[in-house]
């Protein structure tokens, strides 16, 4: 029987996000929007979606080889899974995303130990009772099964929830008073999946070929051309990954410069690429950036 990778997708507000950057590193899904077993156009994986909360239990008991899920839902489970790999990309951004600690604008309420008592509502229920015992703080911890930012303060005083930009959190009236965690995706794996050589090389080249999507993303390639005797001054504009790759041109005078930047500095580089005398000046997207 050929070797097959049992590959866990996180269901949910990551689904979309993880699909688009499997598809930048080479694999093509199909999801159904009925199915949880999606098709992918490689005979080695077969793909599964599981909800990010319960993806640990599942690679923990060998029932999947692999997972994408939030390095927030590992530590919550308290599982002893392996992380291969970090992947930081969220349901809107390429940011971490934050667990915080919110309570209404006009409670009074200004740090943890002002919580004294309360009740606190979260889905990360183990992580949210540890930062309150790490404070010395005694409060009731609810598990909360969704729409928790409503909840205060009615049902409850305060909340511990998951924000990338703080805007609905806004949009309720509540204020962040502390960052609980810091959370991003991660590839993580088993004790069987990494004792088995194959699915370990196979591990091993996913996590290579989702990283190289993730960095291409804030990166772009740059190709120019420029006098031998200007290259110098354009090589000192250039804040470069690594060396650039110089090739002559047909005119033994002229060289090709091919290198890589991050795109938020290309619009100040290649105005100063120009000033320094290069020409021909190419700015062009990556698809992978594999170091």
């Amino acid at each position: 029987m050929a070797n097959k990778l049992r590959l866990g997708l996180p269901k949910g507000s990551l689904q979309d996000a993880t699909l688009a950057l499997f598809k930048r590193a080479g694999w093509n899904i199909y999801a159904d929007g009925r199915s949880y077993f999606p098709s992918i156009d490689d005979p080695d994986i077969e793909c599964m979606l599981i909800r990010a909360q319960e993806m640990a239990r599942y690679v923990d008991h060998g029932v999947l080889d692999a997972g994408l899920t939030g390095i927030d839902w590992v530590v919550e489970s308290g599982l002893d899974v392996t992380s291969v790999t970090t992947l930081t990309y969220a349901k809107q951004s390429r940011r971490k995303v934050r667990w915080v600690l919110a309570v209404p604008e006009a409670s009074g309420f200004e740090k943890a130990e002002d919580l004294e008592g309360k009740i606190i509502a979260t889905e990360l229920v183990e992580v949210t009772k540890r930062y309150f015992g790490d404070k010395g703080v005694n409060v009731k911890v609810e598990f909360s099964w969704g729409a928790t930012e409503v909840k205060p303060p009615t049902l409850a005083d305060a909340i511990v929830e998951v924000t990338e930009t703080g805007s609905s959190l806004k949009a309720n009236h509540l204020k962040i008073i502390d960052t609980v965690m810091e959370s991003e995706t991660h590839l993580i794996t088993g004790k069987g999946a990494l004792a088995d050589p194959w699915k370990r090389e196979k591990i091993d080249q996913i996590a290579l070929m989702l990283r190289g999507a993730i960095d291409a993303q804030s990166q772009v390639g740059l190709m120019l051309n420029v006098k031998r005797a200007d290259l110098d001054a354009v090589l000192a504009v250039l804040p470069a990954l690594n060396s650039p790759t110089i090739s002559q041109l047909s005119d033994s005078e002229w060289v090709a410069v091919n290198t890589i930047v991050e795109e938020r500095v290309a619009r100040d580089v290649m105005p100063r690429l120009k000033a320094a005398k290069a020409t021909g000046i190419v700015e062009y997207p990556l698809n992978k950036v594999v170091l």
